[in-house]
């Protein structure tokens, strides 16, 4: 069976040429949406390519075709571009809205394994997704059929992401609460910046470093010159230690309790590459510098974690 399946999928490498890429032109110029058609096993591929054309940068919509010659058929604007499916082209339920089709003036794109099939004959751009067989034994449930028309779907979503240069960011701005979405989530869009960041001069005191981690609440503080530019860290751990160490630490400053050279992200780092960092030095907070090393902002792992980040 997944032999059929796969040969059926090699075999449309071939048929990807001139009409394939008068189908993406023409999706390409769609002022409108795509709007997909088909029944029964055609119409479960078409929601599918319908979903996968939205997530990736183009507007699609499933229209089932017994729902359109009872209404439905008014969501259909000369702005938009159809696709029906049908393995044999001859569905009586698409056929019928080919007259209004015409009428409303949308480009019809066709998928059938029949090129001469009725659908084939009236649309605009044949799409040939035939098999030599179904892998059912019988030779008669769509099972090659399907998964190559799901593919040829693939191929044109795929190849209208590259036209519109869709990119990760793109990806997910469309996900925000898919869990691909969240490990495309940027260090800026979720780190605290401005008045949040904890932050003392070099010749701050110890009460003015433990007023400061108190205030901000981030368990750290940075150390900043007046420059702007980021000297150091002093977290928690950093107090304690220096309790430990020190006869007298409130005569210490700043400058002689950070670690002068505490692990930093950009804002246009990945969250989850944050994470990583996190987990592997064993830290609970990253300082967020720009390319001057100034500090921008504050990234605590339960943000991180809250927003689902590794998840």
């Amino acid at each position: 069976m997944l032999r059929i399946e796969s040969e059926a999928v090699a075999a449309l490498a071939p048929r990807v040429g001139e009409a394939f890429a008068r189908a993406v032109e023409l999706i390409l110029a769609c002022k409108g949406r795509v709007i997909i058609t088909g029944l029964g096993k055609s119409g479960i591929v078409g929601k599918k390519i319908a979903a996968t054309l939205t997530s990736t940068g183009t507007s699609a919509y499933f229209l089932h075709p017994v729902e359109a010659v009872h209404g439905d058929l008014g969501m259909v604007l000369k702005n938009d571009v159809v696709i029906c499916i049908s393995k044999s082209g001859n569905t009586d339920e698409i056929t019928k809205l080919f007259p209004v089709l015409k009428q409303i003036g949308v480009p019809v794109i066709t998928m059938t394994g029949n090129l001469r099939s009725a659908l084939a004959q009236r649309s605009d751009v044949v799409l040939d997704v035939g098999v030599a067989e179904e892998a059912c034994p019988l030779d008669l449930a769509p099972t090659a059929s399907t998964t190559a028309t799901m593919a040829m779907g693939d191929a044109l979503a795929v190849a209208l992401l590259k036209k519109r240069q869709f990119c990760s960011e793109d990806f997910a701005f469309l996900h925000p609460g898919g869990s691909l979405g969240k490990r495309l989530l940027k260090v800026s869009e979720l780190m605290f910046g401005g008045e949040h960041i904890p932050a003392v001069p070099p010749e701050a005191t110890l009460r003015e470093v433990i007023f400061e981690i108190t205030r901000k609440r981030f368990g750290c503080t940075c150390v900043v010159e007046p420059s702007g530019r980021l000297a150091g860290l002093i977290t928690d751990g950093d107090l304690r230690r220096t309790m430990q160490d020190h006869e007298n630490p409130g005569a210490l400053h700043a400058a002689e309790i950070m670690n002068p050279a505490p692990k930093t992200i950009g804002p246009e780092s990945r969250a989850l590459q944050a994470l990583q960092v996190m987990k592997h030095f064993n830290i609970m907070q990253l300082v967020v510098t720009d390319g001057e090393a100034h500090p921008v902002g504050m990234l605590h792992l339960h943000d991180l974690l809250d927003a689902g980040i590794g998840s």
